[in-house]
């Protein structure tokens, strides 16, 4: 686990809040694309220096706007 990531403890709890998996293409892994955003968030860095292991960053970049519109 990196420095950034979600611990089981955080994750938790925020599981439990987010929406069920809706039909369709399959939906990336939650975990890693929120703590793709935490990362972004508590660093500062720029989308596309995201760390390969949260995923591309166009999909975390996008998953956020729909996070934070809803």
């Amino acid at each position: 686990m990196a420095r950034f990531d979600l611990t089981d403890e955080e994750w938790a709890v925020i599981q439990p809040l987010l929406p069920p998996k809706a039909r369709g293409p399959a939906r990336k892994d939650d975990r890693q694309v929120l703590s793709g955003i935490f990362y972004i968030l508590r660093t500062g860095a720029p989308w596309r220096d995201l760390p390969e292991r949260y995923g591309p960053h166009t999909t975390v970049y996008n998953l956020s706007l729909i996070h934070i519109s809803e």
